[in-house]
């Protein structure tokens, strides 16, 4: 309210949904009680009843339920607070890992384990992941509901599973290199939204490409063989294998999972925009279309991951992966 927005209408957007649709009583009888998406059969039923064009009454039901759906100036304000987060909270991550001796050397996440101490850097360093990672398991019901819904349900999951999961057993040390290597991406993904909000396409396009670059390097390489190199096998050889050992991995196995299906998802709109020249519409953005016209290409790039960037009309606003995501 105080930051964000400023911010946004300095940068001329403006506090404004998209277009309404024209008041009638029938259609919108169907809409809240009967279906937001008609078939044809009831879209031929509709028109005899109203002498309406088919076309237009589909044009109505695109309106109706793009309405409702949030403005440029929310998705905005909503983005730089999670820019604002994942930023903070990287720089602080980096910072108190920078001193720590198993940042340099994953050996030292399993020496004298379980007996480790919890210094109050780490205590809440852990404590606000968690709680930023339940706020977006309960906004995503709210949120605009994306294709990769049930992925990020799934990704929070696991996430808000490994944080209390790993805290309760006290594998806080290989638990902050997992935090620390997500978030190093998650900021970018924002900053490419917002720029896309703004209209500033090519600063939008460059914070994806870059924010593609650093998701495949930290997801597909450093991941799996920094992080489930020393939980999989530096564990096993010092510690050795218990009940617990396998859920922990198999949680993190289940994120790495994840991130491949993500990846892919982001090499494809990458690939898109290198073909025509900007980056294409979002795998994973909004169900449908915030635009008031209704069969024009709008260009979008977490995600999942799940947000995306918008083309040359840049209608919609949501930009790719992980997210095009939030991850």
């Amino acid at each position: 309210r105080f930051i964000a927005k400023p911010c946004a209408i300095n940068l001329g957007i403006q506090d404004s949904g998209p277009h309404r649709a024209q008041p009638n009583a029938i259609l919108e009888k169907v809409f809240t009680a009967i279906t937001k998406s008609p078939d044809g059969r009831r879209l031929e039923g509709l028109s005899k009843q109203l002498d309406w064009d088919m076309r237009k009454i589909q044009r109505w039901f695109r309106h109706r339920r793009n309405q409702d759906k949030p403005s440029t100036l929310r998705k905005f304000c909503e983005s730089m607070w999670r820019f604002t987060f994942y930023f903070s909270i990287f720089l602080y991550g980096i910072r108190f890992l920078w001193t720590a001796p198993w940042f340099w050397d994953t050996r030292q996440c399993w020496y004298n384990y379980p007996f480790q101490p919890l210094t109050s850097r780490l205590y809440y360093y852990y404590i606000l992941e968690l709680a930023f990672y339940w706020s977006l398991m309960f906004s995503q019901f709210t949120d605009i509901k994306r294709k990769d819904f049930l992925i990020m349900f799934v990704h929070h999951l696991a996430t808000i599973g490994l944080i209390t999961f790993s805290y309760m057993n006290n594998m806080v040390r290989v638990g902050t290199l997992v935090l620390c290597l997500h978030d190093a991406s998650d900021f970018l993904l924002e900053a490419a939204k917002l720029a896309n909000y703004a209209k500033y396409q090519r600063i939008c396009d460059a914070f994806f490409m870059l924010f593609g670059v650093v998701f495949i390097v930290t997801r597909l390489g450093i991941y799996p063989f920094w992080i489930l190199n020393t939980t999989l096998f530096e564990s096993w050889e010092l510690i050795g294998p218990y009940p617990s050992w396998w859920l922990f991995n198999g949680l993190l196995v289940t994120l790495q999972v994840l991130h491949i299906i993500w990846s892919y998802l982001i090499i494809r709109t990458a690939y898109k925009a290198l073909v025509r020249g900007k980056v294409s519409k979002d795998d994973r953005s909004d169900v449908e279309s915030s635009s008031e016209e209704e069969d024009v290409t709008c260009s979008s790039t977490k995600g999942a991951l799940s947000t995306s960037s918008n083309g040359s009309n840049r209608m919609n606003g949501h930009v790719a992966a992980g997210q095009w995501t939030e991850k």
